[in-house]
């Protein structure tokens, strides 16, 4: 097994044709996928083995009023047979050269405290792990939250 790694431009919406199940937590979307791929502040990359995407990690660069760039790591999956092969590992090391070419100062994500993988790996990569609540609004189908317009 070979796994190369490629960062997703606007036009390779077309690699994630291939893509193995669990890999994303749902199907490939085309028209999500070609709209994420065409923002500049998104970033994708994959890992592909024999052209097939196993692994990926998506990510937002955050811009500020009054802060330097940061880059929020969206999402991180590898398809189950070839997890434990350091593929997470080197997607996060992609995603931090990308971080540092776009002049991001700091890369965070979230993960769940039940999620023992990611925490082990994001302490691996030496991240300081940080208690923060999350918060969540489901805004299709349902009622508008309290107090919105």
């Amino acid at each position: 097994m070979r796994i190369t790694y490629r960062r997703l431009e606007a036009g390779d919406r077309a690699v994630l044709d291939d893509v193995v199940p669990g890999t994303f937590d749902h199907p490939i979307i085309p028209v999500q996928a070609q709209a994420f791929l065409d923002e500049p502040n998104h970033e994708l990359v994959v890992a592909l083995d024999a052209g097939r995407v196993v692994g990926m990690v998506s990510a937002v660069v955050m811009l500020h009023p009054d802060k330097r760039p940061q880059l929020w790591v969206n999402e991180l999956g590898v398809a189950e047979a070839w997890r434990r092969q350091g593929i997470a590992t080197q997607l996060m090391q992609e995603i931090f050269d990308i971080a540092d070419d776009r002049g991001c100062v700091e890369v965070w994500l979230g993960t769940e405290d039940s999620n023992v993988a990611a925490r082990e790996l994001y302490r691996s990569l030496g991240g300081d792990e940080d208690a923060v609540l999350g918060y969540t609004w489901v805004l299709e189908g349902g009622p508008r939250p309290a107090g919105a317009a």
